[in-house]
């Protein structure tokens, strides 16, 4: 490129579309792009292709702060979240500013020209590209998009149906009539069972331990009432004010309170169920919020087993047969179709090779300053959004406080601003710890790692997040190495 950009964003899903249309707001002379790997915009929501794909948080929080979601359904389908992010693209001018089919592979930040080096391979061409920039974005969530978590099951190669991963699910894939077993009690799990069983045979939930799940009204009928009184986009406002404190108020009194929200979670499920309730499927044996809250709408994971279509069976896997599966409790489970809803891979940073002045960079040995800013990344950000609330509430603020570092690096002529860790804040655990879940146990390593205290410890809390990157000062010498515009820099270590 002739010319650096000021702002490269790396991904245009819910965090790299949101980036944008903020940069457009606070800051409509900068030039910037959005390199997206995929054919389209969506992010997540384009990779996920699997029957009843949806939102687990409630779309007035999900939605845009700037951009409302107008609709009235509570958990919204993975295309019409699709859709959303493409009105909103639209509305801020911002898809003339995409790149598709670029899977970014490098970036290397260079001191003498105080630029980030972005290397991207055009997938369908295998053309390599180069891309300058002051600032580097990176919106790529922390999803392995190449692919999930896949075990291996002893004898899976006998077994003369299908298997399939959710994250790789066939287009074409019939599945009327047909015995189902879907491996997994995640919000995958929680999701396809229902989505399956009006037209496949039977549909058998296997999991080894049960998960919380919960209920939600899949229509708002309190704010489509209120959208017929009051002035436009009230209705929605106030949705997502009310959702906004009821899921922070749900989330602190599980942690508090675990054994009485277990009983309310538990309680629902035995009173939607009925006879067809066994606490041995719907207890969980770690408490609730330890893992992510499965939220399902109008209880039709319940109505599903209720009406026949659908079961729960808790058991170990011993090995796959010919015609299905055999259980450790010697039980068998006939299939046609094995659905392994096994969990996600993570990766930091899209699965690139950073490095600075050649000398490559660990994130899994690094922290986060203000749950937004590398260590020792010169201009760099990652976009993460919440585990206990709706993403895109973090997301948004991070976005907010990024260009408020852009505004204030702009007073201040300054070329580079560079996170410090001058009082050993690090510790051993990463900044998912609190969740036991198996996908992030397993990434644990690569992960960047907690913080003893402020500015360092990603605290998922967000009335401090709020506080912390919306109107605490920019100004932190203690943290943050500035450089002036036109310094002389000599670089760290260059590559041999």
């Amino acid at each position: 490129m002739n010319q650096p950009l000021d702002v490269l964003i790396l991904g245009a899903g819910v965090s790299g579309v949101g980036m944008a249309c903020r940069l457009t707001q606070e800051h409509p002379d900068k030039s910037f792009l959005i390199l997206e790997r995929r054919a389209r915009i969506g992010g997540t929501w384009d990779l996920f292709r699997y029957p009843g794909v949806r939102s687990d948080s409630d779309m007035f929080t999900y939605g845009y702060q700037f951009k409302p979601w107008r609709d009235y359904r509570t958990l919204a389908d993975g295309t019409s979240i699709r859709n959303y992010l493409g009105d909103t693209a639209g509305t801020f001018g911002i898809h003339d500013r995409i790149e598709y089919g670029l899977h970014c592979t490098a970036a290397d930040w260079d001191s003498k020209t105080q630029l980030w080096t972005v290397t991207a391979t055009d997938e369908a061409s295998g053309e390599t590209r180069h891309y300058q920039a002051r600032f580097v974005v990176s919106a790529q969530g922390y999803y392995n998009y190449d692919h999930g978590y896949r075990p291996h099951f002893e004898g899976e190669e006998n077994f003369k149906g299908q298997i399939i991963h959710p994250q790789q699910w066939p287009e074409e894939l019939d599945y009327s009539g047909k015995k189902v077993v879907v491996i997994g009690s995640g919000a995958t799990a929680v999701t396809l069972v229902p989505s399956m069983a009006d037209k496949a045979a039977k549909v058998t939930m296997l999991q080894r331990s049960p998960t919380y799940i919960f209920s939600l009204p899949g229509w708002d009928k309190m704010t489509e009432l209120l959208d017929r009184v009051l002035p436009d986009g009230w209705s929605f406002s106030i949705a997502r004010k009310r959702n906004e404190e009821l899921w922070q108020a749900t989330y602190k009194l599980c942690r508090r309170f675990p054994k009485v929200m277990r009983q309310v979670f538990e309680g629902q499920a035995r009173y939607l169920l009925g006879k067809h309730y066994s606490a041995k499927d719907f207890s969980p044996k770690y408490g609730p919020w330890e893992q992510r809250l499965c939220a399902v709408p109008d209880a039709n994971l319940y109505t599903a087993i209720k009406g026949g279509k659908a079961e729960v069976v808790t058991d170990h896997i011993d090995h796959f047969t010919p015609t299905g599966i055999a259980l450790k409790s010697g039980k068998h489970l006939d299939a046609d179709i094995i659905i392994t809803a096994t969990g996600l891979s993570l990766q930091t940073l899209g699965g690139m090779a950073v490095s600075v002045d050649g000398a490559a960079y660990n994130a899994g040995e690094k922290m986060l300053y203000k749950s937004v800013l590398m260590q020792d990344l010169p201009n760099f950000a990652w976009i993460l959004g919440y585990i206990n609330l709706s993403w895109t509430m973090k997301a948004d603020m991070t976005s907010l406080y990024i260009c408020r570092l852009l505004k204030y690096m702009d007073d201040r002529g300054l070329a580079a601003v560079t996170p410090r860790d001058t009082r050993n804040q690090q510790l051993p655990e990463s900044i998912l710890d609190m969740l036991n879940a198996g996908y992030v146990q397993r990434a644990k390593a690569i992960l960047p790692r907690q913080g003893k205290a402020y500015p360092w410890f990603v605290r998922h809390n967000y009335q401090e997040d709020k506080k912390m990157m919306l109107h605490t000062a920019i100004d932190d010498p203690q943290h943050l190495e500035t450089v002036a515009a036109g310094s002389r820099v000599t670089p760290i270590r260059r590559a041999a």
